[in-house]
């Protein structure tokens, strides 16, 4: 029934805004003292925003990132650096 690879593709204009809008998050958790990481990843695993500061509007810009987008755009960047 389903024979055929699915693909999934974010343009370049939505990647630089989902890494510029990461960027503010995590610079807006490390400022309240939080470990960006550890709350970005709480974030991913439960879609549940509190995980994120309120602080420079940083729960907003996360809520606007579609979760599927910002784990290509995570994967994406990692393997590139990477390689």
């Amino acid at each position: 029934m389903f024979d055929e690879t699915m693909t999934f593709r974010v343009n370049e204009d939505k990647d630089a805004e989902i890494k510029k809008n990461l960027k503010v998050i995590y610079d807006a958790l490390t400022e309240k003292g939080y470990n960006p990481i550890n709350q970005i990843v709480g974030y991913i695993l439960s879609e549940d925003p509190t995980y994120i500061t309120t602080y420079n509007n940083a729960r907003n810009l996360i809520r606007h990132i579609d979760r599927d987008e910002l784990l290509q755009v995570l994967v994406r960047s990692y393997l590139q650096e990477n390689n």
